[in-house]
């Protein structure tokens, strides 16, 4: 015996517990743009410490990766400032 409702109350069932508002898509969006740019900015640290390795010293390869997750960081906060307005 399975715990599978009846057909008929399956079929009335929807398939999403809550309607998609507007409101709910936007803020759905906006996780998926933090969770991309705080991934790529381990992912820019990740390899970057990899890739210091092959460049040489340690300061060199450090100030690289730093100055790429600032930039990333200044691109990401003025799209957000600019999307506010």
């Amino acid at each position: 015996m399975t715990a599978d409702p009846e057909p008929a109350t399956r079929a009335a069932m929807s398939a999403s517990p809550t309607p998609e508002t507007p409101e709910t898509v936007r803020l759905r969006a906006s996780n998926r743009r933090m969770a991309f740019t705080l991934v790529s900015i381990a992912a820019v640290f990740f390899f970057g410490i990899i890739a210091t390795k092959f460049m040489g010293g340690p300061a060199t390869g450090i100030g690289v990766v730093g100055s790429a997750v600032l930039l990333y960081l200044v691109v990401a906060i003025g799209r957000n400032l600019r999307d506010k307005r």
